[in-house]
């Protein structure tokens, strides 16, 4: 199979959107992902997926740091400007919790100290403690099939 059969493949599950965050000599980095899941319980880990020619690889493998920011369907913007989709740097603001930066308003931020990394193909993995979580009311924004979308919450 060819790349774009894999990708169209992988991009038939629908994910929610984040944006990964960390911080290097004072100067906040960010990337969309959506490459981001819950490992263990106890402890508490999670990790990301890093392509190794993203600018975000060499910033965490040196802040050794990342926040995951879950990201409400109110800030496509935000993912979009993170993607390098949208140039829009008024649509982000950011908080800091535990002096890492998150994306503000986010549904969640997810704050982490690296613990291990594993190259894998093209890619690392990045586990992640977390040592801190910010949780917001809302919506998801959802992506499915190179789009994005909203996934309305409904009670039962």
């Amino acid at each position: 199979m060819d790349s774009r059969t894999f990708r169209d493949a992988m991009g038939r599950f629908a994910t929610g959107v984040t944006v990964v965050t960390t911080q290097v000599d004072d100067e906040t980095h960010g990337m969309t992902a959506n490459a981001f899941m819950s490992v263990s319980l106890d402890p508490k880990l999670v990790t990301i997926s890093i392509d190794h020619s993203a600018k975000m690889y060499n910033q965490i493998k040196q802040s050794q740091q990342f926040a995951v920011s879950i990201l409400s369907d109110e800030q496509m913007d935000v993912s979009m400007h993170f993607a390098g989709q949208k140039d829009n740097p008024a649509a982000v603001e950011f908080d800091f919790v535990s002096g890492i930066p998150v994306i503000r308003d986010a549904l969640t931020a997810v704050v982490c100290n690296v613990i291990e990394f594993y190259e894998v193909g093209d890619h690392t993995l990045f586990i992640g403690e977390v040592l801190e979580i910010k949780l917001t009311d809302g919506n998801p924004l959802a992506f499915f099939g190179g789009k994005y979308g909203s996934y309305q919450l409904y009670k039962w």
